[in-house]
């Protein structure tokens, strides 16, 4: 055998060793970056979550992994910014959630794993070549679900009976954005809907979006991202001063005072994310692991809000829904 074709073939065994073991080899403790998209305070039950689960698997933070915790806080800026820092640690895997910070991981490194909890449409946002062989160094879990938007507007219709004038909450820029607001206006024109997007960049830019939207919207469809999540309190506030019923994607917004919630159980799918690391440690290729589609769907109902709101939830809603916050 040549000695290029050994060293080749030396290279190709040593990447097919679990992490766990070249550890052992090196006495280095793999090493996993959480790139969380919010703060401790948004974000952090869920990577708690998958923190657990990997747990259950064995790998425990300073005894046979190391886990850095860098905090995003709703920046786009941040999320390159963390991802190179975490190439420059030479961590072992990156762990992360939402379209907008996977392509920024993506962007940073071809060759360390990255695993996604959630990712909307990541094969038409280029996170994956598919989810049957995602190909490359990522993975994940997608939150995309063909008929979701269709099903949510019809929910917000049995809701709030009426409505012809829906608004939407989202970020330019964002791949996942687009994605969902085609979906959305799809579904509002077999609906009968009258959309109107809103582009929200940062938090400050919220306010002046409910100026605007006064006496022309009657209710709100929350796009999904970052700065809405980080936000939604805020939003849901000033949702409720303005009369505005809101639809969105993530319990978690219901409980800080949406109206409503329809969509893949986010906890689930950051526990699942744990499955996928484990994997990996112990020495499967992330393209080898196809992307795995939401399997769980919950619909929340804040009752408060419904209140609030002077919204009379039908009992045939209620019966449905999976909780209902008082």
């Amino acid at each position: 055998m040549r000695r290029r074709q050994f060293i080749t073939l030396l290279g190709g065994t040593a990447a097919a060793w679990p992490l766990a073991a070249r550890a052992q080899q090196t006495g280095k403790l793999p090493t996993v970056g959480f790139l969380v998209p919010g703060t401790p305070a948004t974000h952090g039950q869920w990577f708690a979550a998958l923190a657990q689960r990997l747990r259950d698997f064995g790998w425990i933070d300073g005894r046979n992994i190391t886990v850095e915790y860098r905090w995003g806080e709703g920046r786009n800026e941040r999320f390159a910014q963390i991802a190179a820092e975490f190439v420059r640690l030479k961590v072992d895997i990156i762990v992360t959630g939402g379209t907008p910070q996977v392509l920024a991981a993506k962007q940073a490194t071809s060759v360390i794993p990255i695993v996604f909890a959630t990712a909307g449409d990541p094969v038409g946002t280029g996170v994956v070549e598919s989810l049957a062989r995602p190909g490359g160094n990522v993975t994940g879990l997608s939150s995309q679900h063909p008929d979701l938007a269709g099903k949510q507007l019809e929910l917000l219709r049995e809701l709030v009976p009426g409505l012809r004038r829906l608004a939407l909450l989202a970020e330019p820029g964002n791949p996942f954005s687009a994605v969902v607001l085609g979906e959305v206006r799809t579904a509002a024109r077999t609906l009968g809907l009258e959309v109107m997007p809103v582009e929200i960049r940062r938090g400050g830019d919220i306010p002046p979006a409910f100026e605007a939207l006064k006496s022309r919207a009657e209710a709100i469809y929350v796009v999904p991202n970052p700065v809405m999540f980080v936000n939604r309190i805020r939003i849901n506030t000033l949702a409720v001063g303005a009369r505005l019923p809101t639809m969105h994607s993530v319990r978690e917004s219901v409980e800080a005072g949406g109206l409503m919630s329809y969509g893949p159980s986010w906890p689930h799918m950051w526990s699942r994310a744990a499955d996928l690391v484990d994997k990996i440690l112990r020495g499967a290729k992330p393209g080898d692991i196809p992307v795995e589609q939401p399997t769980k769907f919950d619909l929340v109902i804040n009752l408060t809000t419904a209140q609030a709101l002077g919204l009379d939830v039908p009992p045939s809603l209620l019966a449905r829904a999976d909780e209902v916050i008082e």
